[in-house]
């Protein structure tokens, strides 16, 4: 008999197959009725078969960073090649600190470690700690100045070192830590009063024996185990020491945005004597931002082995897209792109954009920190440059055709359409440096959302958000690096309003086509009979392949919109758009439009179709945004 041929885990196949294996034997002929003895052993067979193959499937699933689904086992994989996960991370805040009424006698305090202050945001209490002592002086009994507080809870383990145990581990024993909080000293014995402090790296490159480190990796339940030099790497421990660990267990990204605080903490003089009549206020410089919770699953498997190829080292762009979200966690998505594919070339250097999760843009004090990280990974001769992102809008015109016989009314259907897009806009795939918008599949979406809806006709709009320099005479420069669409009545770009100083009347420009390629900008304004009037023929160019707009220098002395905006919008020579370099893609819904039609022919009012008049496939009609 030949042998069958598992390929799938169904039930149902693996019974079909084992029939088919017996059918070739004569001895066995009744296991086609469920009711025989035959028949119940088969499904026995078979059911016992599908578990196998399935658990077996689990396992191997398991054994591939891309493929596991238990925590543990991603961990564990990543952890092969040198990667930790990053842990929850402490919403911080700098606060302006006011004591009054020290003690006469007191130069300096100094605020113990620990709770420092509390806070509430939405009905809910959060406290505050700092991780180590900060000192101020103290003037007339006054003392002012900044400090840098932390979401969390304080908390402290202790190990005693035992040689003896050759397995001993280092395991602390609360979840939700943010190991950038974690501070480690050593004493000799638990009668010593002094200590050691030992420092986190991230790896051996560099450590000698004697050197005083330690390393993290997370364990089962989210929890951090502390590893220590073995005396090659790193200073060894020794029989009888005291390891003692402080660190901040913190609620993550629930700690953002508190703004009021009291001052809950312990400070003492410079002799270390407590403090007790004196009065403190606390000022936050801005609300509590950046924190975050622990690294999904999805995020380990993406940049495990993208680190892990970098060696951490920062020499090529997708280097420091790897490198970025693990010196700094608060970051939504990242592009980075050599200084090679510019024109002209800028050799040496490495674009950078980011985009914190909280917000649209980095704040300066951010950026000065993460290219300070970033001394650690980068080589002699390349130059790390930050760029503010530039966000490039998608928005759509939408005909969509339905059969009344089957929708409720037009508005409801109309209204599913706009929640299904805005759902999908929100979703990754579009927000996101190089972020692709896909024509095809936004088609597909609209069909789908209802039975009744019978087709779609949908055109697609790029914009980009000129912010204009008032009272200024400026150059400006857009790129959407998507090919425009080359109409040869010109009009492929449109404006919002604006004032030109010495003209008189709210103005706008277009292009106006020189070739294939190329296009010039002319200026011009609305009259009454809706035609229009050219105020110049030479107010900037416009390149057609690269997606390229310059105007040059003008004047402009205030806008339609607010916040100093002109709203530049432009046909796309392809539908799908494509966000590159430091453009963010994002989908705008809100700004698009809507059209509801009857279908007379599948609703049957027009079966022969000699009165249905489709909408146009083009942009068409209108001079202005």
């Amino acid at each position: 008999m030949a042998l069958q041929q598992f390929t799938n885990l169904n039930f149902e196949d693996i019974k079909t197959s084992l029939k088919d294996y017996l059918r070739e034997n004569s001895n066995f002929s009744d296991m086609d009725f469920e009711g025989s003895n035959l028949s119940i052993l088969i499904n026995t067979l078979a059911y016992n078969s599908y578990i196998t193959a399935y658990n077996t499937n689990m396992v191997v699933n398991e054994t591939f960073i891309d493929s596991a689904t238990l925590r543990e086992n991603v961990v564990s994989l990543a952890r092969n090649i040198g990667y930790v996960p990053r842990s929850k991370t402490a919403a911080k805040t700098q606060v302006d600190y006011f004591i009054s009424g020290i003690s006469t006698s007191a130069s300096t305090i100094t605020f113990e470690p620990g709770l420092v202050a509390n806070g509430a945001i939405s009905n809910a209490n959060y406290i505050f700690s700092i991780p180590e002592e900060v000192t101020g002086t103290v003037s007339n009994g006054i003392s002012q100045g900044t400090i840098e507080i932390c979401q969390g809870q304080y908390l402290e383990s202790q190990f005693r070192i035992d040689t003896s145990q050759p397995n001993q581990r280092y395991v602390l024993p609360n979840s939700d830590i943010d190991t950038s909080t974690i501070r480690v000293k050593v004493f000799e014995s638990s009668g010593s009063s002094s200590s050691t402090e030992y420092f986190l790296v991230e790896n051996i490159i560099g450590i000698t024996s004697t050197s005083n480190i330690y390393l993290i990796q997370e364990t089962t339940d989210e929890r951090y185990e502390l590893l220590f030099g073995d005396g090659v790497f790193g200073q060894q421990l020794e029989s009888g020491n005291i390891v003692n660990v402080t660190y901040v267990k913190t609620s993550g990204k629930d700690g953002n945005g508190v703004a009021g605080f009291k001052f809950a903490g312990s400070i003492s003089d410079q002799d270390g004597v407590l403090l007790n009549d004196y009065t403190a206020t606390l000022n936050a410089q801005y609300p509590s931002e950046n924190g975050d919770n622990i690294e999904n699953l999805d995020s380990v498997r993406y940049y495990a082995p993208r680190v892990y190829s970098s060696q951490h080292r920062a020499v090529t762009a997708s280097d420091y897209e790897a490198i970025i979200p693990s010196v700094y966690s608060n970051i939504e998505s990242v592009s980075a792109y050599g200084g090679e594919e510019l024109t002209p070339p800028q050799y040496g250097r490495v674009f950078i954009s980011a985009k914190p999760k909280n917000g649209s843009f980095l704040s300066d004090f951010t950026k000065k920190d993460i290219l300070s990280s970033l001394k650690n990974y980068s080589v002699a001769g390349i130059v790390p440059t930050f760029v503010d992102l530039k966000f490039l809008y998608v928005e759509i015109d939408s005909y969509i055709y339905y059969n009344p016989n089957f929708a409720g009314n037009a508005e409801s259907l109309k209204t599913s359409v706009i929640n299904s897009l805005t759902s999908f806009a929100s979703g990754k795939e579009l927000n996101q440096f190089g972020g692709r918008f896909k024509y095809s599949k936004v088609l597909s979406m609209i069909d789908n959302v209802d039975n009744s809806i019978t087709s779609n006709i949908t055109t697609v709009r790029i914009r980009r958000n000129l912010i204009s320099k008032i009272n200024q005479f400026t150059q400006y420069e857009l790129c959407f690096l998507n090919s425009f669409y080359c109409n040869e009545d010109s009009f492929n770009i449109k404006t919002t309003g604006f004032t030109v100083g010495g003209i008189s009347g709210t103005c706008f420009f277009t292009d106006q086509k020189i070739d294939d390629e190329n296009g010039k900008l002319i200026l011009f304004q609305i009259l009454t009979d809706d035609s229009i009037k050219v105020l110049s023929n030479s107010f900037g160019t416009v390149d057609y392949n690269k997606g390229e707009i310059i105007i040059d220098t003008v004047n402009i002395t205030s806008t339609a919109l607010t916040n100093n905006i002109i709203e530049v919008e432009a046909n796309p020579d392809s539908n799908d758009i494509l966000a590159r370099n430091e453009l963010y893609l994002q989908f705008e819904v809100s700004k698009s439009n809507f059209y509801m039609r009857k279908d007379s022919i599948a609703s049957g009012a027009d079966t022969s179709g000699s009165r249905f008049n489709p909408q146009s496939s083009y942009q068409i009609g209108k001079r202005t945004r």
